[in-house]
């Protein structure tokens, strides 16, 4: 049975959530080796991995152009570059998240993502906001007071998560470059800092890569194919799906990294985390409502009958 084009764009979004989902899995045997270097292993493999993906797709010639393009458009350097700095910035914070025992903080941080993408959507892109949208703005800033509250401090690592991940959306979307490239130009920006750092932990006999045994060894080459493959799927789900969609199933990670948190890694979870993250579930899915066709339509029916009565 041959899937038509938003069946495929279901699975490829969803196939790049669930894998974003278990990737603490994936970060936590690799404690040992510390944030930067797990981060500038990241950035190295997955610039080899996409230049071997642009000659395997046969767009030497494509890359080429663009690199032409990026050193010659002041406006499109300082966008890549930006949002070279902005993921390496949320990869780093995310991967020490996981291995200091905040993955419940870090799933947090990935829920109030797309509050916060709409919040800079209104102020720099200028967006409007319906009635809708700002009581959940409302219902979240009352979850992340509240465990503001509990902990006495700021929940800083969600907030730069949230942040971090937010702003390079943004970033990304006033560029002009195709996902495959924009990937390639991102990683190849920060790659030198990390082929240096690498090459200083090596001569040094500091790093984890190979002196850390095999199965370290194994993991950090990997990487660049964990980091690159669901955002090259998502990449293929976004084109053939609607962002209200992609909405319902970018809940599919922090959702996974919750109970991972919880369940596996046995993380804080208490009566005031219940009720904030109660909180932000219930934002989020008025948030997601209001996205829809129909309650854009009962807007408009309000708007509609509002004017009558005026005239």
């Amino acid at each position: 049975m041959k899937l038509n084009e938003h069946t495929k764009g279901i699975w490829y979004a969803a196939f790049s959530y669930l894998i974003w989902g278990f990737l603490p899995l994936y970060w936590k045997p690799l404690q040992s080796a510390g944030s930067v270097e797990i981060l500038a292993h990241r950035i190295l493999w997955s610039f080899l991995l996409m230049i071997a993906v642009m000659f395997l797709l046969k767009k030497k010639n494509s890359l080429t152009r663009d690199v032409k393009v990026l050193f010659g458009n002041k406006k499109q350097f300082l966008s890549v570059f930006t949002a070279s700095l902005l993921i390496s910035g949320n990869w780093v914070m995310y991967i020490w998240a996981v291995n200091t025992d905040h993955v419940v903080e870090a799933s947090l941080g990935y829920y109030i993502n797309p509050l916060v993408s709409v919040i800079l959507g209104m102020l720099v892109l200028k967006e409007k906001l319906n009635s809708w949208q700002l009581v959940s703005f409302m219902l979240a800033a009352c979850g992340v007071f509240l465990l503001t509250w509990q902990h006495g401090e700021f929940p800083w690592v969600a907030v730069s998560l949230a942040l971090s991940f937010g702003l390079y959306g943004l970033v990304k979307k006033l560029g002009s470059f195709d996902s495959l490239t924009g990937l390639t130009f991102e990683t190849m920006f920060v790659f030198p800092f990390a082929f240096i750092y690498l090459i200083y932990l090596q001569w040094n006999g500091e790093a984890s890569f190979i002196y850390g045994g095999p199965s370290t060894t194994l993991l950090l080459w990997g990487a660049g194919l964990v980091t690159a493959v669901p955002l090259l799927c998502f990449a293929q789900g976004v084109k053939r799906i609607s962002m209200t969609m992609i909405g319902f199933l970018q809940y599919i990670a922090p959702t996974i990294m919750l109970v991972l948190g919880v369940f596996l890694y046995h993380e804080t979870f208490s009566q005031i985390h219940v009720i904030s993250f109660t909180l932000i579930w219930i934002a989020l899915l008025i948030f997601t409502v209001s996205r829809t066709k129909w309650a854009n339509y009962l807007i408009n029916r309000k708007k509609q009958n509002s004017l009558s009565a005026k005239i």
